[in-house]
């Protein structure tokens, strides 16, 4: 339910909701202290670019790693097969 302060009448006056008691208004402060402190660690995070680089090196690096463990001559294959698209390339770029 939503009231208006004593002497507010009319459509542009303010309408007050929420609590009313000092110990219920500290403890909404608090929540939104901490959702906005949680909020601004997420922007944070996101917001840093060689962190996350930094993190999904290290992603793709075990990724490749287990991949090697679990199947080392299919890794072995797909190392070479790079290796000769990348000698084509330059071999190419040098005929031109």
């Amino acid at each position: 339910m939503t009231s208006r302060p004593e002497g507010a009448h009319g459509p542009g006056a303010p309408d007050v909701s929420g609590p009313t008691e000092p110990d219920e208004i500290k403890a909404e402060i608090e929540a939104t202290r901490e959702q906005l402190a949680a909020t601004v660690d997420e922007l944070s995070h996101r917001l840093d670019v060689g962190s996350r680089a930094k993190e999904t090196a290290a992603r793709t690096k075990d990724t490749a790693v287990e991949t090697y463990r679990e199947n080392p001559p299919v890794v072995i294959g797909v190392g070479v097969a790079l290796v000769a698209v990348v000698v084509a390339l330059v071999v190419r770029r040098a005929r031109r």
